[in-house]
C-alpha cells in the first residue's frame, strides 16, 4: 500500500507549476483569439504564445476544442444563484452575471470560436454539448427552484426556456455583433418572466 501522506508531499510542490501552466495556456487562448481571430489558435501558436510544452498542453486537452472550451469557461465560469424567493430576480442575477462576463473584451470572439469550433471537422459533439449543459445549468435550476417554490407555471419545458434565456445574450453578441447590455436584461427577464409565471 502507498503511503497516502508520501504521495501528497509529492504531489504538493507541482501544483503551483500546473496551475501556471493552465494559466498560461488558457490566457494565450483568449489573447490570440481577441487579437487575430480563431484561424490563429493552434497548439504549437498557444505552446509558442503561453511558453508552456505542446506534451503539457496535450495531457491536460487532447484536442484544440477542449482547450478553447477551458479557455471560454475560465472567463465564462458556473454560477451559483441563492433562493432569492422570486424567479423574476434569479433570473435578472444570472443575465446581469453573463452580461458582464460578455462584455469583457475578447470574449466575444472567444464565444465565437467555441460555437466555430463545435462545426470543425472531427469535433466531438458531445464535448460542446456538456459545455452548454454547464452553461445553463443554473438556469434550469431557478427554473426548477420557481416551479417547487410556486412562481413558475409547472407545465414549462424547462430545458427550452434555459435554451431561450441562454441564446438571447449570445445571439446578440455573437449573430449581431453586438454587446449584449443591461436594457436587454430588462427585456429578456420581462418576456421570459412573463412567458412562464405561474397564474395567480
Amino acid at each position: 500500500m502507498v503511503d497516502e501522506r508520501a504521495q501528497g508531499t509529492g504531489r504538493g510542490p507541482g501544483r503551483p507549476r500546473e496551475e501556471r501552466v493552465t494559466g498560461a495556456a488558457l490566457n494565450a487562448v483568449v489573447a490570440l483569439i481577441a487579437e487575430q481571430g480563431m484561424g490563429a489558435v493552434t497548439m504549437d501558436a498557444v505552446a509558442a504564445r503561453a511558453g508552456v510544452s505542446k506534451p503539457a498542453m496535450y495531457r491536460r486537452w487532447p484536442t484544440k476544442q477542449d482547450l478553447v472550451i477551458a479557455a471560454a469557461e475560465s472567463r465564462i465560469g458556473p454560477l451559483s444563484i441563492p433562493d432569492m424567493g422570486d424567479f423574476r430576480a434569479e433570473l435578472r442575477t444570472v443575465l446581469t452575471a453573463r452580461m458582464e462576463a460578455y462584455r469583457v473584451p475578447g470574449v466575444d470572439r472567444l464565444i465565437a470560436g467555441v460555437i466555430g469550433s463545435a462545426a470543425e471537422a472531427g469535433a466531438e459533439r458531445s464535448a460542446y454539448g456538456a459545455y452548454t449543459a454547464r452553461g445553463m445549468g443554473e438556469t434550469m435550476r431557478i427554473l426548477e427552484r420557481g416551479i417547487a417554490r410556486g412562481d413558475v407555471r409547472p407545465d414549462i419545458d424547462v430545458h427550452a426556456a434555459a435554451t431561450l434565456v441562454a441564446s438571447s445574450l449570445v445571439f446578440r453578441m455573437v449573430g449581431e455583433h453586438q454587446l449584449p447590455d443591461a436594457q436587454l436584461v430588462d427585456a429578456v427577464v420581462d418576456l421570459v418572466g412573463r412567458a412562464v409565471a405561474a397564474t395567480p
